[in-house]
């Protein structure tokens, strides 16, 4: 027997908006002890925003997009980069071919402003 979890669209706007203002918080506190050293500034900012992830973090959105956090590093983990003598090529190939492609382009340029001067006259 499986326990069906209820989704409270309602709850969890206040959820998310209570996380907002939690940052807002963090934010006018550290406006507020503008006078004060930095670092109790920016642990005020710091302590808005840790209290707002665990609120946020608490929501069905939140508890989504942590999932999404994971599945990114997941598939990032699986990527594979080329090795330094592949990427050294490939670069120069890139390279070479804006170089050849510059001359070709500046060639139909010249060639085309002699053709316009030749009917004009």
């Amino acid at each position: 027997m499986s326990i069906a979890i209820e989704r409270n669209p309602v709850m969890d706007k206040v959820k998310v908006t209570l996380a907002a203002l939690l940052v807002l918080a963090g934010i006018v506190g550290s406006v507020y002890l503008a006078s004060s050293p930095l670092i109790l500034r920016l642990g005020v900012i710091f302590l808005g925003f840790l209290l707002a992830a665990a609120v946020g973090f608490t929501s069905d959105p939140g508890k989504r997009f942590y999932a999404y956090c994971q599945d990114s590093i997941t598939e990032t983990k699986k990527v594979v980069w080329p090795a330094r003598k592949e990427a050294l090529q490939t670069t120069g190939v890139v390279a070479a071919f804006v170089i050849v492609m510059a001359i070709f382009l500046w060639i139909v340029d010249a060639l085309l402003v002699w053709l316009v001067r030749f009917l004009i006259g």
